[in-house]
């Protein structure tokens, strides 16, 4: 794909990795329909994608809610003409064991933790990659799809709700890439291990530095390495279904 003129959505794009895959998409000329819950967050990445001469226009949404995920859809092709391309990015994090025994009390993560989870990285994952693929088909345009998945999807303890949302995004995208190729659609996802945010910059030394050090290459990724795997499953042809692992060698 050509990125340049081309028209990309991304959810979750008011912050941190959205943020910073916007910008980068940004900077080889597409265009972007940045989706996110809070406005302020997405006025913010807007302008930081119109100051290198892209139209860019925000859609506030709630990606579980589907009425919403349809309607701003429409919208995109309405204000853009056309979709290219989406990046599932949107998602939250509400770790916890699935039980816990400590001093003769049993806690257990609750149904309203997981599903909180579940709704989020995958139904809205689901909902938003659905939507992208009729209005590609509908406008006859080419696109691709991207799901953000991690390398917790090989199973990470504390993390029964976000693991297994993020091995379903993964799967979905290789069953998208069998289906909508026949469409001109491709379909692929992303696993990054431990990504430099926000979150992590506030953690504690000592607890940073072992989390480096499980990294072969002892160090977090830079979210721009994210963004430019994203690139190039964007602009190379021929990748389809996969997942590719942008991980410094990192084993779960």
């Amino acid at each position: 794909m050509e990125l340049k003129q081309s028209v990309i959505a991304i959810t979750g794009a008011g912050q941190g990795l959205g943020q910073t895959m916007a910008t980068s998409l940004a900077q080889q000329g597409a265009h972007l329909a940045l989706m996110d819950v809070n406005l302020e967050a997405l006025a913010q990445t807007k302008q930081l994608c119109e100051d290198l001469g892209v139209k860019a226009q925000i859609y506030q949404v709630d990606v579980t809610n589907e009425e919403q995920v349809e309607t701003v859809f429409s919208d995109i092709v309405t204000d853009f003409g056309a979709l290219n391309g989406l990046i599932n990015n949107a998602g939250i994090l509400r770790d916890g064991m699935l039980v816990k025994a400590r001093g003769g009390e049993i806690s257990k993560m609750s149904l309203d933790q997981f599903n909180s989870v579940i709704n989020v990285n995958l139904t809205g994952t689901f909902l938003c990659g659905r939507e992208a693929a009729v209005k590609m088909i509908e406008t006859d345009s080419r696109g691709v799809i991207i799901n953000i998945s991690s390398v917790s999807r090989a199973g990470n303890m504390g993390q029964t709700n976000y693991a297994a949302s993020k091995a379903a995004v993964a799967t979905m995208a290789s069953v998208w890439g069998k289906e909508l190729a026949r469409y001109g659609i491709r379909a692929a996802a992303i696993a990054p291990g431990v990504v430099e945010t926000s979150m992590t910059a506030q953690m504690k030394p000592e607890a940073r530095e072992r989390l480096e050090h499980m990294v072969p290459v002892k160090r977090m990724a830079d979210p721009s390495e994210i963004a430019h795997t994203m690139r190039f499953i964007l602009e190379n042809e021929y990748v389809n279904g996969r997942v590719i692992e942008v991980d410094g060698g990192l084993v779960i």
